[in-house]
């Protein structure tokens, strides 16, 4: 007798072979996008480092808190989770909290900025 087609195990076994690769690469997009939401807030905190320090020429000072008007010196303001003007004025400190915990950027990033307490901060701090 001459069977054509496959057998309920050769099924299954493909199947389960499809399945174990899609979840192998759902998992390496989800990654990939977690590090790329990073690199996005990493330079738009460069941005506004920028832009804080253009203030500063204009003001002599950083702002107390970022309820004063940026839009001259930023067109869109970031996505932050912190800022704080040291007690000075000359001072000031970015905090974001990024998705990847293994990113070279962010120990370099808190050596830089001390004072930070969460592993997860990627902080940016006036020179």
């Amino acid at each position: 007798m001459n069977k054509k087609g496959f057998t309920l195990i050769e099924l299954i076994v493909v199947i389960a072979i499809i399945g174990t690769l899609t979840g192998l690469i759902v998992n390496n997009l989800n990654d990939a996008r977690a590090r790329a939401r990073d690199a996005k807030r990493k330079q738009d905190l460069g941005s506004f480092k920028t832009a804080l320090r253009l203030y500063y020429n204009d003001n002599q000072t950083y702002p107390l808190d970022l309820s004063v008007d940026l839009t001259d010196y930023i067109k869109v303001m970031p996505e932050y989770d912190t800022y704080t003007q040291d007690d000075s004025g000359n001072g000031f400190t970015l905090k974001v909290t990024l998705e990847n915990l293994s990113d070279p950027d962010l120990a370099a990033s808190q050596a830089r900025c001390p004072g930070n307490d969460a592993n997860s901060d990627y902080v940016v701090c006036a020179d």
